[in-house]
C-alpha cells in the first residue's frame, strides 16, 4: 500500500473521500493534516474549535497533524505546510490526498505546491457528480451539520442545520449541492468511519466580514461579503 496524508476539513467532503479510500484500501491512510489559525485554535475556513477536530480524529482512530498559522497569508500556510510535509517525506509519505471535487485552480494550486517538494496529490472524488455525492453521504448514514455559510449564498438560517434530503432540497439553484463553490461548509459528528459521534452542542450564530489578506482572492469568494459561523462547543 501507499504511505499517504491525509487533508481534513472536518467535513462531509473530507468525511466521503476518506470512506471512500479507506474502502479502496490502496492508500495506507497515516496521518490526517488540518491547518489551524494558531491564535483562535480553530480551523481557518470554517471555524471549528481544534478541540473537536481532535475528537473527531480520536473517533476515526488515525492520528492527527497540524499546521499551525497566525497571519493567514498564503506565503506563512506554504512556508508552514511545506515544512511539516518533507518531515512526512522522512516516514516514507509520498502522497497527499484532499477530497476536492471540481475547483480546477485550487487543484493547480495543490498539485504545484506539492511537486515542489516531490509529492503527489490525490483527488478521489474528483468531477464526481455533486448531487450523487451528497446522496451517497447521507445514504451511508453520515451527520454532519452547517459550521459556516457564505451569505453571497446564503443567509443565517442556513447555518447549524443538518444536511439531510429536506436541507439539500431547500437549497437556491445557484448552490452547489456539496457547497463546492464554498457556499456553505460542514462539520461532520457521526458516521460509517467514525467509532463513536463526536459531541458538541450548539450556541450563538456570529457574522463576520470577509477579510482579505491576500492580493489575489479565491475565485469561489468573489461577490462574498462575509460569513456566518455557528458556534459549536464541544460536549
Amino acid at each position: 500500500m501507499k504511505k499517504a496524508i491525509f487533508c481534513w476539513s472536518g467535513g462531509k467532503d473530507s468525511s466521503l473521500c476518506l470512506y471512500e479510500v479507506l474502502k479502496e484500501n490502496v492508500y495506507d491512510v497515516r496521518y490526517l493534516l488540518t491547518t489551524v489559525n494558531e491564535n483562535f485554535k480553530r480551523i481557518s475556513m470554517h471555524g471549528v474549535r481544534e478541540e473537536l477536530v481532535r475528537r473527531q480524529a480520536e473517533s476515526l482512530g488515525i492520528e492527527l497533524k497540524i499546521v499551525y498559522v497566525r497571519e493567514g497569508n498564503n506565503a506563512e500556510y506554504e512556508r508552514n505546510m511545506e515544512a511539516l510535509l518533507r518531515e512526512m517525506k522522512k516516514e516514507g509519505i509520498d502522497h497527499v490526498i484532499f477530497g476536492d471535487i471540481f475547483l480546477e485552480d485550487l487543484r493547480q494550486y495543490r498539485e504545484n505546491n506539492l511537486a515542489k517538494i516531490n509529492m503527489k496529490a490525490v483527488f478521489p472524488l474528483w468531477k464526481k457528480d455533486t448531487s450523487v455525492l451528497i446522496e451517497k453521504f447521507i445514504t451511508l448514514g453520515f451527520k454532519t451539520i452547517t459550521c459556516c455559510v457564505n451569505d453571497l449564498y446564503l443567509g443565517e438560517e442556513m447555518v447549524g442545520k443538518t444536511v439531510d434530503k429536506s436541507f439539500i432540497d431547500s437549497l437556491p439553484a445557484n448552490v452547489d449541492p456539496c457547497g463546492e463553490n464554498g457556499e456553505f461548509h460542514t462539520f461532520c459528528f457521526d458516521g460509517p468511519i467514525f467509532s463513536k459521534p463526536v459531541g458538541f452542542l450548539k450556541a450563538e450564530n456570529v457574522y463576520k466580514p470577509l477579510e482579505v489578506k491576500s492580493d489575489k482572492v479565491c475565485s469561489s469568494l468573489e461577490g462574498t461579503k462575509g460569513f456566518w459561523f455557528c458556534e459549536l462547543v464541544p460536549a
